[in-house]
Parts: structure tokens; C-alpha cells; sequence
């Protein structure tokens, strides 16, 4: 496994063992295994179409493995249902894909698939977390580009997960609103201390803001390490 140590003394939160997809007889992600310590930020580099938002699609089943597994706290995701897997290891793309209608249904949307329906206290809470303080009953064809990233964000956090999984967040920006998400999202991480997944092609980002950077090339892993020993490979 590449990850056999960790670089970090707290516990597993995701461990991935030798998850492979192939489509077509061509294998999208090759034999992947490795680790991410609970509270950490692994960046995820490498070509276009190596297979980084490939690997990421499989951490919550939007895609399924062709073979392996993966373990969320210790428990094969494959015991978990998709609905419930999907709460714990959110997903925010690339794009906000919001729906029609307020910032505040759009933050109450996961929960009310659980029959839950959050305050506007809550919905403000988590607004007030992604600097969109007082921004519940805005429709979202009024939001510019960040704004609408960090309603996505408050969207996954809204179902309280354990891991938040991002496919390039923040590269359909500029680079101003780009730095205002990402500064968004690192405070998220460390005040709730989530685990990160954080597919970026910009390694200079990830030098900034991952606590590891995990290497991919032609959908396999190639190496795992600090950003400062691994980013400019």
C-alpha cells in the first residue's frame, strides 16, 4: 500500500485497497491503496485524464469498482447504503449544480431526505460558516460563481459529514474568487476537523493547502508523500 504510514498520528478515516474500474477492458483507475488520516487534506494531482475525478467518483459510489473496496471509518463501504454513504462523504464539483429556488432550500435539501428539516437557524449557522451570512432567502440565479461554490459547500456540510470529496472546486473561478473559496473551505475543514479529498490539476494549490498530495498517472498511483517532496515531480 502507498500509505502505509500516514504522516499523521490520528486515526484512518479512509482507506482505499486496490480499487480498480475499468470500462471497455481499459482500466480508468488502476489497483489504488492508500490511506488519509482523520482531519487531513489530500490534494490529488496529476495529467488530465489520469483518473483523478475517476478515483474520486469511486470513494462514494457515484461510480462502482470493477474490483477492491474502500473503508470509512474502518467500515467496508459496501455494508453502507448509497443514500447514507453519500451523507458521510460528501461530494462538492466542480460547478455548483444548485437547484431552482432559494439558498435555504438548496441547504436543506439533503436533510429533508431523511425526513429532517433544518431551522433557519441552522440554515443560517451553516450560511454564516461559508460567508453567505444572511444570504438564505437569495434565489440562486442571483448568485455569482463563489457565491454558488460555497452554497454547494454548505449543501454537503448541511448532512453533517465525515469527509468532504471535491473535484477542482475552485478552478472554473478567477483567481480572486478562486483564493476566497479555498480559504472558505480550509476554515470549514479545520473548525468541523473534516477529512478532505481534494482533486486539483493547479499543484501549486495543492503545495498551499494539502497536509499530503497523492500522485496519479494513467489511472494508477504513483507516489504519496509531502506536497514539497511530491508536487513538482
Amino acid at each position: 500500500m502507498l500509505s502505509e504510514v500516514t504522516g499523521n498520528a490520528q486515526p484512518i478515516a479512509i482507506r482505499a485497497e486496490h480499487l480498480t474500474r475499468e470500462i471497455g477492458g481499459r482500466a480508468i483507475v488502476r489497483d489504488m491503496s492508500f490511506e488519509v488520516g482523520r482531519g487531513e487534506l489530500l490534494a490529488i494531482v496529476g495529467p488530465s485524464g489520469s483518473g483523478k475525478s475517476s478515483l474520486l467518483r469511486l470513494i462514494n459510489r457515484l461510480d462502482e469498482p470493477t474490483s477492491g473496496t474502500v473503508y470509512l471509518d474502518g467500515q467496508d463501504y459496501r455494508e453502507i447504503a448509497p443514500r447514507e454513504l453519500r451523507c458521510r462523504a460528501g461530494m462538492v464539483m466542480q460547478r455548483a449544480f444548485l437547484f431552482p429556488g432559494t439558498v435555504a432550500s438548496n441547504v436543506r435539501f439533503g436533510p429533508l431526505q431523511r425526513g429532517e428539516r433544518l431551522s433557519d437557524d441552522d440554515v443560517e449557522k451553516l450560511l454564516a460558516q461559508v460567508d453567505l451570512a444572511g444570504f438564505g432567502a437569495r434565489t440562486v440565479e442571483r448568485l455569482s460563481g463563489g457565491e454558488a461554490q460555497r452554497v454547494s459547500i454548505a449543501r454537503s456540510l448541511a448532512n453533517r459529514p465525515e469527509v468532504l470529496l471535491m473535484d477542482e472546486p475552485t478552478s472554473a473561478l478567477d483567481e480572486e474568487l478562486a483564493r476566497q473559496v479555498e480559504q472558505v473551505i480550509l476554515d470549514v475543514l479545520r473548525s468541523r476537523e473534516l477529512t478532505c479529498l481534494f482533486v486539483t490539476h493547479n499543484r501549486t494549490q495543492a503545495r498551499r493547502i494539502a497536509d499530503r498530495v497523492l500522485t496519479v498517472v494513467a489511472g494508477a498511483a504513483v507516489g504519496i508523500g509531502k506536497p514539497e517532496e511530491l508536487v513538482d515531480a
